[in-house]
């Protein structure tokens, strides 16, 4: 884990690989599937030592434990200045207050407040929109991350599954009016979920705002553990019993297999990988239950699908795009553009902002779509 990605249209140079500590603590929401601290030092560590540097949480992960938990961690391990240091807010932390939980201005500086005191430290690396509320105007949204740049509370501003257009307004807002802007956009993907596809990816690579993805193994379908039952799915895990899949979901599931034993890698480090490497993608959230299953995902990157079975996964994962965006095709173009020119297109994807043979070589450079 020695390459780095610059982060949006930023200097902020962070792991392809970040670790997601929402199972740190065994509180609230998320207590089902959560780990002692113990367990929690056991990963963080193995992750650290490996190279990474993005760890990302929230407050509202384990009812606020994810965040104390991790502080304490990150105070012993004295790495504190090396990490990209993550938190997000939106969540009501009283349902009495209606000023508790939201995207408003005072909610915002005080979960960054209460957030802070968790963790230990006095400003965090990167500080991100949890949800879109509905409500908030975007511009208060843009204005406070400012202030909160400026104030030394947090050095970069994000946003995580908002709509694509209030992303883009949010940017529009921020370069408009020399504000900090938005590095980054978190949002779900995986084989299994690419509605981010039509809109978010270009969008991202046209304003500068580089994607981290989270759940790239389609919440544990793509890891080859569930098998197909009358009564839905079957196997040992958190989506156990749940509602049938699709047979498209079955599909991709049986190419990732193939794929797999073909490479003689795992499922899920395939599916990782697939994620990983996907244009606009500058990181992938992975959790971990265990140093094992930590071990294995770490290796998800140290190898290369090959073309053909990118394009049997990409086959697999097909999905109907809805109008307008199934209007955006190389025939449609035809009709656009005169025969016989050719138009081109931006790059797409990242570039690496810190290669392996340069880092042993002592020398640093940078790089963005």
């Amino acid at each position: 884990m020695n390459d780095y990605y610059l982060l949006g249209r930023s200097g902020l140079r962070v792991s392809r690989l970040a670790l997601g500590t929402m199972n740190f603590g065994t509180g609230g929401f998320h207590a089902a599937y959560g780990r002692s601290e113990e367990e929690a030092e056991a990963i963080f560590r193995r992750y650290v030592e490996a190279g990474g540097n993005l760890v990302d949480t929230a407050d509202f992960y384990t009812a606020g434990e994810s965040e104390r938990i991790l502080g304490r961690l990150v105070a012993r391990s004295g790495q504190r200045d090396r990490l990209v240091l993550t938190s997000k807010f939106t969540n009501s932390v009283d349902p009495a207050d209606p000023n508790a939980g939201g995207n408003g201005r005072k909610h915002m500086i005080r979960a960054l407040d209460a957030s802070l005191r968790r963790l230990g430290t006095d400003h965090l690396d990167l500080y991100l929109l949890h949800t879109w509320d509905r409500i908030t105007p975007v511009e208060e949204v843009v204005r406070t991350f400012d202030d909160l740049v400026r104030a030394g509370k947090i050095r970069y501003a994000g946003l995580s599954d908002v709509p694509a257009w209030y992303a883009a307004r949010a940017q529009s807002v921020a370069e408009a009016h020399g504000l900090t802007p938005m590095v980054t956009v978190q949002l779900p993907y995986s084989l299994v979920e690419r509605a981010i596809e039509p809109e978010f990816v270009p969008m991202a690579q046209a304003l500068g705002m580089g994607l981290t993805v989270w759940s790239p193994l389609g919440g544990g379908l793509l890891t080859g553990k569930y098998r197909r039952t009358a009564d839905g799915l079957g196997g040992a895990g958190r989506l156990a019993g749940a509602a049938a899949v699709s047979d498209r979901d079955w599909r991709v599931v049986d190419a990732l297999r193939r794929v797999a034993d073909g490479l003689g890698r795992s499922m899920a480090q395939v599916a990782v990988n697939w994620v990983a490497t996907q244009p606009a993608v500058a990181s992938a959230v992975v959790g971990a239950g265990s140093v094992t299953q930590l071990d294995a995902t770490l290796t998800a990157l140290d190898f290369t699908i090959p073309a053909d079975a990118r394009a049997l996964l990409d086959e697999a994962a097909e999905w109907p795009l809805p109008k307008p965006y199934s209007m955006f095709t190389a025939q449609y173009q035809s009709w656009i553009v005169s025969p016989g020119l050719t138009v081109g297109d931006k790059p797409a994807g990242y570039a690496p902002a810190v290669v392996n043979e340069a880092a042993k070589a002592g020398v640093g450079g940078g790089a963005h779509a």
